[in-house]
C-alpha cells in the first residue's frame, strides 16, 4: 500500500502531462479525428478560431506545460500553466459539448491531486497581507546563521 502512495503522484504527472502533450499537438497537427460537436460548441471554438491567435498559443501552452509534467521539472508551474485550461474544459463539457466525462474526471483529478501533493509550493499565495508575504520571505531568504557575528 505505501508503493502505491509513493508512486501515485508520478503516475498521476505522466498522466496528465501525456494527455496535455497528446492533445497539445493534435490541435496542431490533427492527427486524431474529431467527432461532431453540439452547434453551440462550434460557435464558441469558431468564435476563437477566429481571433487568429488563441488555439496555436492554447496549444503549446498545453504541450510546454504537459512536457514539464513529462520531465518532472518546474511541476507547480505546470499545474498553474494548466488551470485555467481545465477548468475551460470542465465549463466546456459540462454546458457546451456533454461527454467524455471519464476523460475530464480523470485530468480534474489529476490537477486536483497534484495540486494538493505540492500545496507547500501554493502556501505563500494564500498568505494573508504583508504579515503573511513577511514571514515567508523570512523563511526562504534569511540566512541560517549571521556569519558576521
Amino acid at each position: 500500500m505505501k508503493t502505491v502512495a509513493r508512486k501515485l503522484p508520478t503516475v498521476a504527472r505522466v498522466i496528465l502531462g501525456l494527455v496535455f502533450v497528446v492533445f497539445g499537438l493534435n490541435g496542431l497537427l490533427h492527427f486524431l479525428p474529431q467527432p461532431p460537436i453540439p452547434a453551440a460548441a462550434g460557435a464558441f471554438a469558431g468564435a476563437l478560431a477566429a481571433s487568429g491567435y488563441f488555439f496555436p498559443l492554447l496549444k503549446i501552452t498545453e504541450i510546454a506545460a504537459g512536457a514539464l509534467l513529462l520531465a518532472g521539472l518546474f511541476v507547480p508551474f505546470a499545474l498553474t500553466l494548466l488551470a485555467p485550461i481545465i477548468v475551460n474544459i470542465v465549463a466546456f463539457h459540462l454546458f457546451l459539448a456533454p461527454g467524455n466525462y471519464v476523460v475530464v474526471g480523470l485530468v480534474l483529478a489529476a490537477e486536483l491531486y497534484l495540486a494538493w501533493t505540492h500545496r507547500a509550493a501554493f502556501a505563500p499565495l494564500f498568505a494573508r497581507g504583508r504579515v503573511g508575504i513577511a514571514a515567508a520571505n523570512r523563511r526562504t531568504l534569511e540566512p541560517a546563521h549571521d556569519l558576521a557575528g
